[in-house]
């Protein structure tokens, strides 16, 4: 819990190395922190970020006018400002800073878990967090879907919040009695500072494929920004490391010295490893193998094999904590289902439609795959690309999808500022190189209803894309919709569903 006599100084103090604030500003009592100006409130610092399209900046006069004691800020004060400005090198670190400070460094008391890669990461924030309540203890889990504290369940604004907002539930969860906070933590979070100074129990590393590059540019841009969890600035690095031997972006990240390293996948070079996987519509069992332990035999209703390393990374974190081995297993037994995940719809229909969140080409290539192994008559994959995104992946993702389906339905996905037209021709570039048969409809809902309508007894439809999103971003606006109720709709209007047709 925070102190109510902390001062300007005593808050900004540890922010930066080279920062001094001048007197008397320095001397002013902070009641609170902000870095959106309609919530601040008197005797708030407010701090204002450079952003990508809107600059905090010309939100400072409103925060000072709503009763800010000063603008911290990286930029300098606009002209004709009248108000305390504080500069300092990087705004966002600054704010990571002083948040911890406010709150009582309540990173410190709690085990938390960062999550970063390019896929899997919701999935083993919910199974890392099944196994820490299997464990009996109040938990907190951060990600793309929503956000989990105590058992309150909140509306996810990022992937990884800003820093300010991760202490207030840090703060949160300990004042309810938590032990835990299990984080996805993206690569734009990882760049942009949001998580910096955050102390973390365990850093889990899952993958690195293509995305992102909007942002980052490169891959190695890329993944240095994903090594930043287990190298960290401003931060004792993590002392647990959980890698996937399986990939060979693990072997870059290299964890100093005296990190305990768990280095889990299916292959020979894998510590922890998964021996005699079995599939099936209903789930997944293997042997789990690991130095100084006895076999144990863990079960999952999740399917696919991207999960089965999603489910060694939560067992290596589990572990990590002290947990034993059989309340691990429970753990992983009682994570049933992951929202927008290989997420079935069941109207009583004679094929499978499953709702989906790929978004990249390996994440497409893995989702048929995992159809693949349920052994269906035919795979129909609908798919789009997000617009305002990495172009380049777009003909990979055609490529993906046309590679291993029987027939694909090519359609929008969130087209944002620009042309869906536009986004459907990159990707028809890659999906034109097979012979798949296809059909494009930028409609989404038409594409939706077309694709469960050509389906037949013992076909998979994959609908992918969205996943749990329930909304759509266009050019001018952002409208409800999600792909789970259309399917449900469109089953319903197929006479699924309803009495005696189940």
């Amino acid at each position: 819990m925070n102190s109510p006599c902390l001062t300007i100084a005593d808050v900004l103090g540890g922010a930066t190395e080279d920062l001094s604030v001048p007197n008397p500003i320095g001397n002013l009592p902070v009641a609170g922190l902000e870095y959106d100006s309609r919530k601040v409130e008197p005797g708030y610092l407010f701090f204002a970020f450079p952003g990508a399209k809107v600059d905090g900046r010309q939100f400072a006069t409103k925060a000072l006018e709503n009763g800010a004691v000063a603008v911290v800020s990286e930029l300098d004060a606009p002209e004709g400002l009248a108000g305390p400005w504080i500069r300092v090198p990087h705004g966002r670190k600054a704010l990571a800073a002083a948040a911890r400070r406010f709150y009582g460094a309540p990173d410190a008391k709690l085990g938390i878990t960062g999550i970063t890669g390019t896929n899997g990461k919701t999935t083993t924030s919910y199974l890392i967090d099944s196994v820490l309540r299997a464990a009996g203890n109040v938990t907190a889990v951060v990600g793309t879907i929503e956000y989990h504290l105590a058992g309150r369940v909140m509306k996810a604004a990022n992937t990884t919040p800003e820093s300010l907002d991760l202490f207030r539930m840090f703060d949160e969860l300990l004042r309810a009695g938590g032990a835990n906070a299990t984080m996805e933590v993206s690569s734009h979070a990882l760049a942009l500072g949001r998580v910096h100074g955050i102390h973390f129990h365990t850093g889990v590393f899952t993958n690195l494929t293509r995305d992102h590059l909007d942002f980052h540019g490169t891959m190695d841009a890329y993944f240095e920004a994903k090594r930043l969890l287990f190298v960290p600035e401003g931060a004792p690095a993590p002392p647990h490391a959980v890698l996937n031997a399986d990939d060979d972006w693990s072997y870059r990240i290299d964890p100093p010295s005296g990190t305990n390293v768990y280095w889990y996948g299916i292959g020979d070079r894998a510590e922890v490893r998964a021996r005699d996987v079995r599939f099936s519509f209903d789930g997944l069992e293997f042997r789990l193998e690991m130095p100084g332990t006895v076999e144990t035999r863990i079960t999952s209703p999740l399917v696919g094999r991207h999960n089965v390393y999603n489910i060694l990374a939560a067992i290596c974190t589990g572990l990590s904590y002290g947990v034993d081995m059989a309340t691990v297993a429970q753990g992983i037994q009682e994570c049933r289902t992951v929202p927008g995940r290989f997420e079935r719809i069941d109207m009583g229909q004679p094929f499978l439609v499953v709702v989906d969140y790929a978004h990249t080409d390996d994440a497409l290539r893995n989702l048929i795959g995992v159809a693949r192994a349920l052994n269906p008559k035919r795979v129909i994959t609908l798919f789009g690309c997000g617009g305002d995104r990495d172009r380049a992946k777009r003909p990979l993702m055609g490529m993906a999808a046309a590679e291993a389906s029987d027939f694909v339905v090519l359609t929008s996905d969130n087209p944002r500022s620009e042309d869906p037209l536009a986004i459907i021709n990159d990707a028809l570039v890659g999906l034109n190189r097979f012979d798949t048969p296809h059909l494009i409809e930028p409609d989404r809902h038409t594409a939706i209803q077309r694709a469960i309508q050509r389906a037949e007894e013992g076909d998979i439809v994959l609908i992918a894309g969205k996943g749990h999103e329930p909304y759509q971003v266009l050019k001018d606006r952002t409208i409800d919709f999600d792909d789970r109720e259309i399917a449900r709709e469109v089953l319903l209007g197929m006479g699924f569903g309803r009495k005696g047709r189940s």
